[in-house]
């Protein structure tokens, strides 16, 4: 049913700043509000209201289709012009939606660096969730995700699930010590994919972006480093090397 994730949503009162900011960061060209990375879209939005990551928008072959699959699934949607808009309850108040995608979409021209100094692509999206199991049967069972890990890691104090789409990997997190509830999931945070994450990194630091120093990630063969500024409030991490799940 899904194929791909064909964009996320950024809201924020500021968004001509927020577009600005989010070339800088990933070193691209917007048009019209929209930043296209290889396996991905970033679509920045005006909101008289906290900046925030609103929503994400999958892609599939055929939107009729997977409007039948999803009513057999028991997942409430709405058709809305070109999408299908999922039922809050259902996502757990996560705002998700499906468009018909059957052609790809031209990465954003480098802005002003080559492109190996530039961001490539998105990595993976986080989605803090205080109830794993309902996570996954809802990215797993109702969406067909593909569920590549489940791990619980007593020293990051987290349980992880990585959800295989396309290109990309859904990650939900669960706080181990918060325990589970019935309570909304959240839509969280980046990890943006760097070709060469030193050059890139030299990049950002020149601009005068706020950014960690590079350091491993935890997957083996993987650095990554952390954005403090021009995020739009988003907690953001670019990765790169060539570990990935």
């Amino acid at each position: 049913m899904i194929t791909s994730l064909d964009h996320l949503v950024l809201r924020a009162s500021f968004d001509e700043a927020a577009v600005q900011a989010y070339e800088t960061l990933l070193g691209r060209k917007a048009t019209d509000g929209r930043l296209q990375l290889d396996n991905v879209g970033l679509v920045i939005e005006s909101e008289a209201a906290t900046a925030h990551l609103a929503a994400m928008v999958f892609a599939t072959d055929d939107l009729d289709k997977a409007a039948r699959l999803l009513e057999r699934r028991a997942v409430p949607a709405t058709r809305e012009g070109e999408r299908l808009l999922l039922g809050l309850e259902a996502t757990h108040r996560v705002p998700i939606a499906l468009i018909q995608r059957n052609d790809r979409l031209q990465s954003s021209r480098p802005l002003g660096a080559n492109e190996a100094a530039s961001i490539a692509g998105l990595d993976h999206v986080v989605i803090r969730t205080p109830n794993p199991e309902r996570a996954v049967a809802f990215y797993g069972g109702r969406l067909g995700l593909d569920l590549r890990l489940d791990r619980s890691n007593p020293q990051w104090g987290a349980r992880l699930l990585f959800f295989r789409c396309g290109d990309l990997v859904v990650e939900v997190v669960h706080d181990l010590a918060k325990g589970v509830s019935d309570g909304p999931d959240r839509l969280w945070g980046l990890s943006w994919r760097a070709a060469d994450i030193a050059r890139a990194h030299a990049r950002l630091k020149k601009t005068g972006i706020e950014i960690s120093p590079l350091r491993d990630g935890r997957r083996p063969g993987t650095q990554v480093f952390s954005v403090q500024s021009h995020t739009a409030n988003v907690p953001t991490i670019v990765i790169g090397g060539l570990g990935r799940w």
